[in-house]
């Protein structure tokens, strides 16, 4: 009870503000001052905000002080991806060229938060154009893991995942369109949800054209938090309705009751994956821990896992090399040129009956996961099966690539593919770095996902917390 503010959980922060125990002042500063004290070394926060948050956090007291009534997320301080558009500020991207790109407007993740009474404290880093699982670039550099600088954040919301391991900010935001919400949560200890496309609303007006149509389907903007519970309060703010998103659904967020003991399918992992034994006996804890709780686990498999995922990277990759590349290679580094080489040189050149044809294979996939989901409405599966990678170590070459994204995490790129919401909690460390574990669900059922990961993290607890009293 007597831990330091920065420590403290959002769903805390605000009950606590709303009871005036503390004041929003008071939280923010201690995050602020938190956010100075170990980002330097991280390089995490790549904007600080903290003297703007300051101000906003002494309106905000005064505001409750008149009677106003708080939001759900009243004076908690957070973090903001800098790839979406925050009012005033750069929507750099990780890129040299965009550094002076000032957004106009609020992007609607950004309006919800503020909506909600979230105070912003800093943007977080991303790599160029978000595109890379590892979080660097030539305009803020590096993002190192708070855990251990041997090992990567993760990416693309890397920055965001390394400043909440390091208590910079209650919650986070985050985007995924290839696990950039998931893998960042699993290499940093903290816990996350890819929700439904539709769950949360996306735009930002330094936009200069809109995404293709592939990618519109796979990307989704989402919570970053150190405990579920505190995802699904961020989860909540975030989902209110803007109408510059046409894609923007209005569903509740908890469907209909499913029957008890609620069924679990483990995922099978294949030897082609090149698991590692101490990372799969953590995957194999946390369906014991599911079993502790009252879930009814079994061993299952999963419809055309692998052809799932070369179809959603192939249409990623198809659409980069027809409607971006021209346009990015010009403005990237040299470094992000050769990653993208071995990209495009992975994926399989599609023509336009071949395109067509991968987006209509999709809905084949969709359905198999659907009528595997209503048998077993929860799915456990990894984020990755190999121990941590290094901090660019997809600098590798093609064949390192394809060992990290498509062995590796091949159940990351899949549920992109799939449009399925999956929550990620930590379930331990392997080799001394933490361990996260994916809970699918179907669409827009975030909330079976969120209760599974809360079953598990009941046993699992809260591993940032073995971090904090190594670092201070």
């Amino acid at each position: 009870m007597n831990a330091p503010l920065w420590q403290w959980s959002a769903t805390r922060i605000a009950e606590a503000i709303r009871k005036r125990d503390i004041s929003a002042t008071e939280a923010v500063s201690a995050h602020v001052a938190r956010m100075r004290e170990v980002n330097p070394a991280l390089n995490a926060v790549v904007v600080d905000l903290g003297d703007q948050a300051l101000a906003a956090a002494r309106e905000a007291d005064r505001a409750l002080a008149r009677g106003e009534a708080p939001g759900p997320l009243f004076g908690v301080p957070v973090t903001v991806k800098i790839n979406v558009d925050y009012k005033g500020q750069a929507n750099s991207n990780g890129l040299v060229a965009l550094k002076d790109n000032i957004a106009p407007s609020d992007a609607p993740v950004v309006r919800n938060l503020r909506a909600a009474g979230a105070i912003c404290i800093g943007l977080t880093n991303t790599p160029e154009f978000s595109l890379r699982g590892f979080t660097d670039n030539p305009l803020h550099g590096l993002t190192l893991n708070p855990w251990d600088s041997a090992i990567t954040c993760g990416g693309s919301s890397g920055g965001a995942g390394a400043a909440l391991a390091a208590g910079i900010g209650a919650l986070a935001h985050g985007n995924d369109i290839a696990g950039s919400l998931r893998w960042p949560a699993h290499c940093n200890g903290v816990a996350t949800i890819r929700p439904t496309l539709g769950r949360v609303p996306a735009h930002n007006d330094t936009a200069t054209a809109e995404r293709p149509i592939a990618a519109q389907l796979f990307s989704v903007q989402g919570p970053m938090a150190r405990s579920v519970a505190d995802v699904r309060l961020g989860l909540e703010a975030m989902r209110r309705f803007d109408p510059r998103d046409p894609w923007w659904v209005p569903a509740p967020m908890a469907g209909p009751r499913r029957r008890r003991p609620i069924r679990v399918g483990l995922a099978p992992i294949s030897p082609d994956m090149k698991p590692d034994a101490e990372v799969v006996a953590l995957i194999r804890q946390a369906a014991d821990h599911l079993a502790a709780e009252g879930y009814e686990v079994e061993e299952i498999e999963v419809p055309e896992l692998l052809e799932g995922w070369h179809n959603w990277f192939n249409l990623l990759m198809n659409e980069v090399r027809v409607l971006q590349e021209s346009t990015m290679r010009p403005i990237a580094s040299a470094e992000f040129n050769a990653i993208l080489d071995d990209y495009l040189g992975a994926a399989e050149p599609l023509d336009l009956a071949g395109y067509m044809q991968a987006l209509a294979e999709r809905s084949r996939h969709i359905r198999n996961w659907s009528l595997l989901l209503e048998e077993f409405p929860v799915i456990l599966a990894p984020v990755s099966v190999q121990r941590a990678f290094g901090p660019r170590a997809d600098t590798g070459g093609a064949g390192a690539l394809m060992n990290m994204f498509r062995d590796a995490g091949r159940y990351i790129g899949v549920v992109n593919h799939l449009g399925l919401p999956a929550a990620v909690v930590p379930v331990g460390l392997a080799h001394g770095h933490p361990v996260g574990v994916q809970l699918i669900a179907a669409r827009y059922r975030e909330d079976l996902a969120l209760e599974a990961a809360e079953a598990v993290e009941k046993h699992a607890g809260h591993p940032v917390r073995q971090l904090w009293e190594r670092i201070g």
